[in-house]
């Protein structure tokens, strides 16, 4: 029997070459069960152009194998051509469009649309004033605990969406440390974050795995990975769920959170699925977020 919650594909956060950026996509919508693909440019709005003519295709063929498809709006807005790319966005007609920043809430504001989650939202009142803007969906900031979205989850208002896969964005910068890292000035990067298609590893001064770099954005190092909660989770109330793609088999990852959605497995080890990568799920737990706690 196939469950009422939904998959969500986030944006793809990290730098990848054009052809790759669109292969991903394409299988995606030929072979992931997933519900919901969002699109668009998160983190630089230097990466836009190498992407930006792919865009119809993509979504063509998204649409076209059943996808709901949202268009994803930065992160951070900083600079006039910044705001008049995020205008032409808003101004699209047939999708909804994912705000980030609370100016391209504003912009949105009487209509649908859905708000991503690098937006703060910790309490009911928020969560009633978006609500009341036009906004349909919430995906939640990757920080709460499984108290906080029990809490909030009991009268939304909306649909509520939880981060349940991926290195969790913590940060965005004005500053490219990307760029410092290589001695190069953000003005002159050389796109030298594309070599790193899942953001480059931050150790701290003894050694020790801390965060992980991609461009302006700083992610946590270890990866977030709820499917042994999603069944709290739904008991909640809660039956949206984003995974946030990374440079791995998304498809087979996708397939494993569908399975338990669906009550045809109890949860899976997804380290194979998932090489290089390190669980954690501690803020869920209401601990350090990047502790890994047992289920019971």
């Amino acid at each position: 029997m196939t469950s009422k919650a939904k998959l969500t594909l986030g944006p793809v956060l990290f730098n990848w070459p054009p052809e790759k950026w669109r292969d991903f996509y394409f299988r995606i919508a030929d072979e992931a069960a997933v519900d919901c693909v969002t699109l668009g440019e998160v983190v630089c709005s230097k990466r836009l152009p190498f992407f930006e003519p792919l865009m119809a295709n993509v979504i063509e063929r998204l649409q076209g194998a059943g996808k709901e498809v949202v268009l994803s709006t930065l992160a951070l807005i900083m600079s006039k051509r910044e705001m008049d790319i995020v205008r032409d966005i808003t101004a699209m007609n047939g999708l909804l469009v994912e705000a980030n920043d609370v100016s391209t809430a504003t912009l949105l504001a009487g209509r649908p649309h859905t708000i991503g989650p690098f937006i703060n939202i910790y309490n009911e009142g928020t969560l009633a004033f978006f609500a009341k803007k036009g906004a349909t969906r919430v995906c939640l900031p990757v920080e709460l605990s499984g108290k906080t979205l029990s809490v909030l989850s009991k009268n939304a208002g909306l649909e509520l969406e939880v981060l349940a896969f991926g290195r969790l964005p913590l940060a965005v910068s004005a500053r490219c440390y990307h760029a410092r890292a290589h001695s190069l000035s953000k003005d002159n990067c050389q796109y030298v974050c594309t070599d790193d298609p899942d953001g480059m590893d931050l150790d701290t001064l003894d050694g020790e795995a801390f965060l992980a770099l991609n461009g302006t954005q700083t992610l946590s190092y270890s990866c977030n990975n709820l499917i042994e909660e999603l069944a709290e989770m739904q008991q909640m109330g809660i039956n949206r769920f984003r995974l946030s793609p990374h440079d791995i088999d998304m498809v087979g990852l996708a397939g494993a959170f569908r399975d338990v959605l669906d009550g045809k497995s109890p949860g899976q080890e997804l380290e194979e699925l998932a090489e290089g990568l390190i669980f954690s799920n501690g803020y869920y737990h209401d601990v350090e977020g990047g502790r890994r706690v047992a289920a019971e």
